[in-house]
């Protein structure tokens, strides 16, 4: 599982090798990616509305 949300990080900000996509395309569950990418956007805009509302105060 980590080493999932590692890849969807680096593919986030764009610095993922080409050798680990290519790993991840072949693994065949792209639906463990696909979720786990929502999850961690979830939780970055999560932080960034916290962090703007306590900016505000």
């Amino acid at each position: 599982m980590w080493s999932v949300v590692k890849s969807v990080l680096a593919a986030l900000i764009g610095v993922q090798s080409n050798v680990k996509r290519q790993q991840d395309f072949s693994s065949g569950k792209p639906l463990i990616f696909i979720v786990t990418a929502i999850v961690i956007t979830l939780v970055f805009v999560l932080i960034l509305v916290g962090v703007a509302l306590v900016a505000a105060r």
